[in-house]
């Protein structure tokens, strides 16, 4: 299809990038429901892996498929799909293409209860290019000690993605003992993770919504000092989108823990009002019953599309 001129917009924030690193990308915002807008809603299901089959699946025994839940991202009009290594395998052939597919290429468990995390590489670019994915997907956590680790390595794949043209979806979730509870998602340390984000090469770039808590003293002065707006939701993802190379880097947000419907609509409402390029939903979606999972992810792209 013919690039909207928002599309060409978002492409040419890339100059350093060759055809096939953009046209990846192109596909994905050409893909669904919301194609041309510039927007994108993504289904990821690396819950599995990440947080246990029970925990994950068990409100949705259908989830258990790895087939449910790509078919479940192309009949919502998703923009693509994103899974661990073996998820894709099991649907990938076939599916022909019909959506664009993101392989995790790290992940972790919760069976290790330690304060430093660090996920372990779980694919390849090589096993990207096999199954016919559009981008790799790769996860940093910004305050562990082990963050440097986890930076090189992203450098590295970012790097080898490039030469077969696959652009990068970046998961940064800020963890570690230096952070508190609250200071994951901190407005100051959420906006940080994106700045590293941008900084590291990533072409789309995944966070959780920011809440209203300044975690770093130095970084509160400065919000103090130049009365930088963190009331509302939009005013937090409005700085969170700035901090990402004054918002020309995609930036998409997580749907994080399960919430009822109506609180995660006003959230919605509140990331698209802040300028989010859109939403990264996963267990708000496919642990609902498939037809109010189908209808919840529509009623989220109508709200970034309109």
């Amino acid at each position: 299809m013919a690039h909207s001129d928002r599309v060409r917009q978002i492409l040419s924030w890339y100059p350093s990038d060759n055809p096939g690193v953009l046209a990846n990308l192109a596909r994905m915002m050409n893909h669904g429901t919301l194609a041309g807008t510039g927007r994108m809603v993504i289904l990821p299901v690396d819950q599995g892996f990440e947080h246990g089959p029970a925990r994950s699946f068990q409100p949705n025994p259908a989830g258990y498929d790895p087939d449910y839940h790509a078919q479940l991202a192309i009949d919502s009009g998703c923009n693509a799909y994103a899974a661990p290594l073996g998820f894709l395998e099991a649907v990938a052939g076939k599916l022909h293409g019909e959506i664009p597919l993101i392989l995790k290429l790290n992940n972790s468990d919760t069976l290790a209860k330690i304060p430093e995390p660090c996920s372990a590489l779980t694919g390849t670019v090589k096993d990207a290019v096999r199954l016919g994915c559009s981008a790799i997907g790769y996860t940093i956590y910004p305050g562990s000690s082990q963050r440097n680790t986890m930076y090189q390595d992203l450098r590295d794949l970012i790097a080898e993605a490039k030469d077969y043209g696959l652009p990068t979806v970046l998961w940064a979730y800020p963890r570690g003992s230096g952070l508190s509870k609250d200071g994951e998602q901190a407005i100051d340390v959420v906006a940080y993770a994106a700045q590293i984000s941008a900084q590291l090469g990533a072409h789309v770039i995944k966070v959780k919504p920011p809440k209203e808590h300044i975690e770093q003293a130095e970084a509160k002065k400065v919000f103090e000092k130049y009365n930088i707006p963190d009331k509302t939701m939009a005013e937090r993802v409005r700085h969170v989108v700035q901090s990402a190379f004054n918002g020309k880097r995609i930036v998409i947000f997580s749907g994080g823990e399960a919430k009822d419907t109506p609180a995660l609509m006003e959230e919605i409402k509140g990331l698209k009002d802040g300028g989010a390029f859109g939403s990264i939903m996963g267990r708000n979606a496919f642990q609902r019953p498939r037809e109010e999972s189908i209808k919840l992810l529509k009623d989220v792209m109508a709200v970034f599309k309109n």
